[in-house]
């Protein structure tokens, strides 16, 4: 009994005060008469897609050893031109690249290509100076024994 006398509003009362709008309903019924038609097309097409499967099925067995031979080397010469467009693409950039930075422009990572470049020539100075050292050494060497 307690618990009726907490909620002893009427039922009209605990419905939410405020009905929704008419534009928010004419949104709800577009949404659903077209999910419904989409729903619909969607079921139509399978149907479809499964009848032409099956009236396909003899005539892709009794055609599959010209087929699939047929079906590899479309793949393969498909795969070979996209190959070589992306090739293509990469000879295009790397040449774009080369010729922005030869024209003085700052293309991106030319700061690091830089930097490479004087470290190997300090290397190979390092080098140069470490083989001349060890040569006199070895001249010194050679002289004395």
């Amino acid at each position: 009994m307690s618990d009726q006398s907490k909620d002893s509003k009427p039922f009209s009362q605990m419905l939410p005060e405020s009905a929704p709008s008419s534009r928010q309903v004419a949104k709800f019924l577009t949404a659903v008469a077209i999910g419904a038609t989409l729903l619909t097309l969607s079921g139509l097409t399978l149907t479809g897609t499964v009848i032409a499967l099956i009236l396909a099925t003899p005539a892709l067995v009794l055609f599959s050893p010209i087929l699939v031979p047929a079906g590899i080397v479309l793949f393969l010469v498909a795969t070979g031109f996209m190959f070589s467009g992306g090739c293509v693409m990469a000879a295009i950039t790397a040449l774009t690249w080369i010729y922005n930075y030869v024209a003085g422009n700052q293309p991106p990572g030319a700061e690091k290509l830089d930097h490479a470049r004087v470290r190997i020539a300090d290397k190979g100075r390092d080098v140069k100076e470490r083989t001349r050292e060890v040569g006199q050494q070895k001249g010194q060497e050679v002289l004395q024994g």
